[in-house]
């Protein structure tokens, strides 16, 4: 089932064909009967039938966030992908982020959210709206979602049976000297260890978890951790099949100008190679850390695809193209 691009949409070929028409653009064609419709999505079945057989039984990662968190209609396809999944004998693991939800809910009370390095600095009335935020509102909606669809969803954090156990992080930055000082950072944490004992359990019965990046500290604080990271070290403690990183970007482009130039696959060798000429870089760098740590941490392959796109996860899965880029050892 291929993807065409159109003045920056895609499109099947059912879904071109009614573009093309709408356009006027000067081509005979002719709306698809009942019949072509039925076999077209026979085609789509079959195409996805290896795929499907080849993955029945294994558990996949997918790190959930972007505009995909935003827009109600692809949260909506991206629920429907997962109870899919789920219903031909893949075991989905669902972690989701909530920046933008919670920077808005910090707006609304007055408080201004402020970075390191892309890390939310926490102080304790920021880590109580993020709970809030992440626990109270996401996470809620997206079990809720995906049982009105007929799933089994369970909402979790990080603090549910030690699942994710943290320390502060710790963070250096030169000051004006130049001379390397520590940054406070609050309660952002580090994960230091999963346990990954009630995921197993909730798996087994047939249970689709729905995680929020929130962690536990030794002494019972709580911390607030990257929902990339979560999602990696998760899939390596389960040794999951596939870690799947939702984003806002079509994947690892060779030229950032040149929507073309998408890398279908990257070896977890080659990465220090793309570092030096740039290709990988920005912000697309803390993704790439985290597919190779998990690919050295035991997950079979990491893909980076985006979230914008309707239906994206069964796209990358149960296609023989795939959309994004795919990390293997």
């Amino acid at each position: 089932m291929g993807v065409i691009e159109l003045d920056g949409e895609s499109f099947n070929c059912e879904e071109l064909i009614i573009k093309l028409k709408k356009l006027n653009v000067g081509l005979e064609v002719e709306e698809m009967t009942p019949m072509e419709q039925g076999l077209g999505k026979a085609r789509v079945l079959v195409e996805a039938l290896p795929y499907i057989q080849k993955f029945a039984g294994k558990t996949v990662v997918i790190k959930y966030g972007g505009h995909a968190m935003v827009d109600p209609i692809l949260k909506e396809s991206v629920m429907l992908d997962i109870l899919l999944l789920h219903s031909v004998g893949i075991r989905p693991v669902l972690v989701h982020g909530g920046g933008p939800e919670i920077n808005a809910m910090l707006k609304k009370v007055g408080i201004e959210s402020q970075f390191v390095q892309g890390l939310r600095v926490t102080d304790a009335q920021t880590m109580e709206i993020a709970q809030m935020v992440l626990l109270g509102k996401l996470n809620t909606e997206m079990v809720s979602l995906l049982n009105r669809y007929g799933g089994k969803g369970v909402g979790l954090s990080g603090k549910d049976a030690k699942l994710l156990m943290a320390v502060k992080k710790p963070m250096q930055m030169p000051n004006s000297l130049g001379k390397m000082e520590d940054v406070d950072l609050g309660l952002v944490g580090e994960i230091q260890s999963v346990t990954p004992d009630i995921l197993h359990t909730l798996l087994e019965q047939g249970y689709i978890p729905v995680i929020s990046p929130v962690a536990s500290g030794e002494e019972g604080e709580t911390y607030n951790v990257n929902a990339d990271t979560a999602a990696g070290k998760i899939a390596e403690a389960l040794k999951a099949d596939k870690l799947l990183l939702l984003t806002d970007v079509r994947g690892i482009l060779s030229d950032v100008s040149e929507p073309a130039s998408l890398i279908s696959t990257i070896f977890s060798g080659e990465v220090a190679n793309l570092k030096e000429k740039g290709i990988l870089s920005g912000g697309m760098l803390p993704k790439v850390e985290c597919a190779v740590s998990a690919i050295y941490g035991g997950v079979g392959s990491v893909h980076i695809l985006d979230g914008r796109l309707s239906h994206a996860i069964l796209l990358e899965l149960f296609t023989d193209g795939g959309i994004g880029t795919m990390f293997i050892e």
